[in-house]
């Protein structure tokens, strides 16, 4: 199976089905509730597949260069953009828009919570200390060359700062709305899982053992691939939650006039 061939098998259906339940509802005036409201739907799918495609390609070229993994030249079209073929670039495309239509459906079909008494929790830097703790492990793992644990170590130093800036600037919004959250990480995780172990068994792409924990989901699917699709559908999840959450706009008005205020204050006290 071509990598092109994965692509349209794989990541077309559901993203058309999506994107014509999309028309549907917006025709039928089914909307997103008033508190998820904060931008057009479709601007922010916009906004993220250019941060996908901005904060992605360095690292996957670099796993290609690496010899991390790497594809099966006669399955790609042949054209490349570093050391990635350009399927790989419509991957990251069609995921983001896939994990965040699937969003948009449920947001507007999920019974929510209402957003009344949503204030900061005393708790918020829980999750993001234990991704910190992660974080530095992963650090740790490059640094001392433990081969085995490259794939998986470089992968969460690469997703888990922008999620520790998601969860510090909205944890208590993201548990708020955690079954929306919840349900727009898992099933595109377990759906782009299986899709995935269909194109490792026939060949399409390949991972290095020396530099891959040997773990196996299911006895098909490296660990470090279902945490990739883990990771990067948690990304969207929280991204799409908090750019579309009105309560994160109001956060974000309170700090741009705190910070504001601050600098007003340090420009008297200097003078």
């Amino acid at each position: 199976m071509s990598y092109s061939a994965f692509l349209l098998r794989f990541l077309m259906p559901p993203l058309i089905l999506l994107a014509v339940m999309y028309v549907r509802d917006t025709r039928r005036a089914k909307n997103l509730p008033p508190e998820l409201r904060g931008q057009p739907a479709w601007v922010v799918l916009l906004g993220l597949v250019i941060v996908a495609l901005i904060y992605t390609t360095p690292w996957d070229n670099y796993l290609v260069a690496t010899q991390v993994w790497w594809y099966d030249p006669s399955r790609v079209v042949g054209l490349t953009l570093g050391w990635v073929p350009v399927e790989e670039y419509g991957f990251f495309i069609l995921q983001t828009l896939m994990t965040g239509l699937w969003w948009v459906w449920l947001a507007r079909h999920l019974p929510l919570m209402e957003p009344d008494g949503l204030h900061r929790s005393s708790w918020w830097w829980k999750p993001l200390a234990v991704g910190a703790a992660v974080w530095l492990a992963a650090v740790a793992v490059l640094s001392m060359g433990w081969k085995p644990g490259t794939y998986l170590a470089l992968e969460f130093a690469w997703a888990l700062p922008p999620i520790m800036l998601q969860l510090a600037f909205g944890a208590d919004i993201l548990w708020h709305y955690r079954w929306l959250v919840g349900l727009t990480i898992l099933i595109p995780t377990l759906y782009l899982s299986v899709a995935d172990s269909t194109a490792i068994g026939v060949g399409t792409w390949t991972f290095s053992p020396e530099k891959s924990s040997g773990w196996w989901v299911g006895g098909v699917l490296p660990v470090e691939e279902w945490f990739f699709f883990l990771l990067t559908n948690i990304l969207i999840g929280f991204g799409m939650t908090l750019v579309m959450a009105l309560e994160s706009q109001k956060r974000f008005r309170g700090l741009i006039e705190w910070a504001y205020s601050e600098r007003k204050v340090k420009g008297k006290s200097n003078v």
